[in-house]
Formats: C-alpha cells, sequence, structure tokens
C-alpha cells in the first residue's frame, strides 16, 4: 500500500487528479493549491464552477487549521463512532483567524473525514484536498465501477486507483451551521 500512496500523492503534488475509492462512492481528487487540477475535476465533473468541492481531511486538527467554526454539536459529532466515516459537514468560519487563500471567498465548507485507509495515508501526506464524487454533475447515481465512471466523465484522471467496487450511496450530511444541526442529505449513514 506504501507504494500506492507515495505514487498518489506523487501526482496530486505534480498537479494531476486522482480517480480513487473513498469509504462511499468514488471519488476525484486533488490539490486546493492546484489551479489547474482543480478547474480539471470542474470541466471531468461538467459542474459549474459556482459550485464549490467538499474538502476531506485526516483528522479533526485539520479542520482548525483551516479556520473553521466547531462549535459544541459539531465537537460531538467529530467525537463519535460515526468519525471518521460517511459524513459530510458543513462548517461556517471563526469570524477571527486567519485561513488558506483558497477558501477566502467561502461562507460555508462540506468537510469530511473518510474511513479508508488508503485515502487516511494520502491525506496526512498531503494535508487537506477537494474531492467529490466521480460522477457527472447533477446525476443522482454514482457509479461503483471505474469503467462505468470514465463513461460518464468529459475526459479522463491522470491516475485511477481501482482497489474494489466502490458504493454507490453517498455520504450524509449535516450542516452544523444549524441549532440542532440539521441533515440535508440522507446517504451511507441512515438519520
Amino acid at each position: 500500500m506504501n507504494n500506492c500512496v507515495q505514487k498518489v500523492v506523487d501526482v496530486l503534488h505534480a498537479g494531476g487528479v486522482v480517480l480513487l475509492s473513498t469509504d462511499t462512492v468514488y471519488g476525484l481528487a486533488a490539490l486546493p493549491t492546484e489551479r489547474k487540477a482543480v478547474d480539471k475535476i470542474y470541466t471531468l465533473k461538467g459542474r459549474p464552477t459556482s459550485m464549490n468541492l467538499p474538502i476531506m481531511v485526516a483528522e479533526v486538527r485539520d479542520l482548525i487549521a483551516l479556520g473553521l467554526d466547531i462549535d459544541t454539536n459539531a465537537t460531538k459529532l467529530f467525537g463519535s463512532t460515526l468519525v471518521p466515516g460517511a459524513i459530510t459537514f458543513i462548517l461556517g468560519f471563526k469570524t477571527i483567524g486567519i485561513r488558506p487563500s483558497w477558501l477566502e471567498r467561502r461562507e460555508e465548507v462540506a468537510v469530511r473525514i473518510p474511513n479508508n485507509s488508503l485515502l487516511l495515508s494520502v491525506l496526512k501526506r498531503t494535508g487537506p484536498l477537494l474531492v467529490t464524487s466521480a460522477n457527472k454533475h447533477g446525476s443522482f447515481h454514482s457509479p461503483n465501477k471505474v469503467s462505468e465512471i470514465l463513461k460518464e466523465l468529459n475526459g479522463k484522471p491522470d491516475l485511477i486507483i481501482e482497489d474494489e467496487e466502490g458504493k454507490e450511496i453517498p455520504s450524509t450530511i449535516i450542516n452544523c451551521r444549524h441549532t440542532p444541526p440539521l441533515i440535508e442529505r440522507s446517504g451511507l449513514i441512515p438519520i
């Protein structure tokens, strides 16, 4: 697995896009600081650039470094047995603090700590990644086989890691900017 992790990290650092499985659906990953790679994800999916991409990190402290507001409700959820796992959290930013330039125009972000050993190993080496489902934008179906995914995309990722059949159900989305937190999408983790 170390060779695979290093290969993914090398492609990401070279400004590439990687297709790999997560603990939910297959995803397209890029370093947020690599503008060409981020643009390529939008092109591959046919996603409008006005729609921000979700972020994956290896652990909660990575979220703090991004300047995110992790309130009491979010802290409880992050401390539960469901994390790492198939929950995407919508978080806002602290009013005071510094955030990376690639997040400057955002009011909120969708973040997740995946329960996938390969992806976690990559995230520990790269830091935060932009990772979104590897399907055509607007499609409610996420193919679980690489051959099907490639038929949907507008082009090809720079690296494809096909290690298992992905799931067809995305993560559950919980908006922690509301009190109590609001479930915006029911996914792999049931309500």
